[in-house]
């Protein structure tokens, strides 16, 4: 099994709270994961029509037969049981209040594929009572063997499935769409028309990194903005796209407003894309864009695995100037542009440079690329894509040389 890094966050917070809860996209690897790390829990998938129908009709017969500490897969399925942990998890604490005992910790492992109803969920039921982390399919750090080009990364995407089972990506994500997105998107919405959805992923894919503009889509595919706009929260909440706001500051210019569009896994979009072979995706258009979206999301992975707060924006003039990526760090903002070129050129770092003269609050920058030097300039640094660590690591040996 491959180390995942966000494990010691995970154990880390299951010493603090008596429930976990740990969301993420369908084939991400949460169930492979909690199970290996609490091993000793009793393990209910609640996809299973048994299960889930004893627990809905019989909570107290469900807890009888699956008591703590135990984990509930998928849990979005029986948000009625929430309710009863929330009971369950007060009682132990009050209990263990009267005997001078350390309350019960992870007590309930949570998992969950439908972010927006688990967590309007938890908020009700099980606010102060859990940690709810977020797991992403693997990172590039996480993954045996890494010298891979950047079109080979994005081809084949992150989800475990591909690289411990060495399943085609091709044959991966056609059987994942069908299976799952497809799936959940019934679930959660009245589909009648598969093709025009589909036919609005491909649209979508073709996006990346660009402004969102459901207008535009509608008139392309024939469906109301309004309704699109349905489908895209639903595709947040199923984890198969993120959406990352601007960033507002009265820098004295015009802003964008609209958020850019990624998608969580980089070899979906691209099987979406058509792409089948690395040198297509190479040779394909958007492979700048496909590059960027490996990135960003990149970063995204790094900052819920180690549970810190993943403030990512956007910076868009109506002058065109703009920064690919921004975090938000404490009272700095790290501007980042982001370039697949395999050779450095400083017109990279024009927008960074131009961010910077417009706002106190960002001293240093980075650009990320597809080459493999590492190049330290008077207020930002340039590094290989692949080499990417927590920001505030990187701040610590950032050379400054300003006046």
């Amino acid at each position: 099994m491959i180390k995942r890094d966000i494990s010691r966050t995970i154990l880390a917070e299951a010493t603090q709270y008596p429930v976990l809860t740990l969301i993420g996209p369908r084939q991400s690897g949460k169930t492979t994961l909690v199970r290996d790390l609490f091993s000793e829990h009793r393990y209910v998938n609640l996809e299973n029509p048994e299960y889930r129908n004893l627990a809905e009709i019989d909570p107290k017969a469900f807890f009888h037969r699956f008591p703590a500490p135990v984990i509930l897969d998928e849990v979005q399925r029986v948000p009625q049981l929430l309710s009863w942990i929330q009971v369950m998890v007060d009682e132990a604490n009050h209990l263990a209040l009267q005997s001078g005992q350390p309350a019960p910790t992870a007590s309930f492992v949570l998992t969950g594929s439908h972010q927006l109803e688990l967590r309007a969920q938890i908020t009700q039921s099980l606010a102060g009572r859990t940690s709810l982390l977020s797991l992403y399919p693997f990172s590039m750090q996480e993954i045996p063997m890494q010298e891979r080009e950047q079109e080979e990364w994005i081809l084949n995407g992150f989800f475990p499935a591909i690289y411990s089972q060495k399943i085609e990506p091709g044959v991966f994500y056609r059987n994942y769409y069908r299976t799952y997105v497809e799936k959940d998107v019934r679930l959660l919405i009245n589909l009648k028309d598969s093709r025009a959805f589909e036919q609005f992923l491909k649209l979508l894919a073709g996006r990346i990194g660009q402004e969102l503009n459901l207008q535009s889509i509608s008139k392309q595919i024939g469906v109301s903005s309004t309704t699109l706009a349905k489908w895209i929260s639903i595709l947040e909440a199923s984890f198969i796209i993120t959406l990352i706001p601007p960033y507002y500051e009265n820098f004295g210019k015009r802003v964008v407003k609209s958020p850019k569009l990624y998608f969580v896994d980089i070899g979906l979009a691209c099987w979406l894309l058509g792409s089948e072979t690395a040198q297509q995706v190479f040779r394909d258009p958007l492979a700048g864009s496909l590059f960027e979206n490996l990135v960003v999301l990149e970063v995204m992975k790094r900052q819920l695995n180690h549970q810190q707060p993943a403030r990512l924006y956007f910076w868009r003039d109506h002058n065109q100037n703009e920064v690919d990526l921004i975090i938000e760090h404490q009272r700095d903002l790290i501007p980042i542009e982001i370039k697949s070129s395999r050779t450095w050129h400083r017109d990279f770092s024009r927008g960074i440079r131009y961010f910077q003269k417009i706002t106190a609050r960002a001293p240093q920058g980075y650009v990320l690329y597809g080459g493999t030097e590492t190049l330290v300039f008077e207020t930002f640094r340039v590094l290989p894509y692949t080499d990417l660590m927590p920001w505030e690591d990187k701040a610590s040996d950032f050379i400054d040389k300003r006046s």
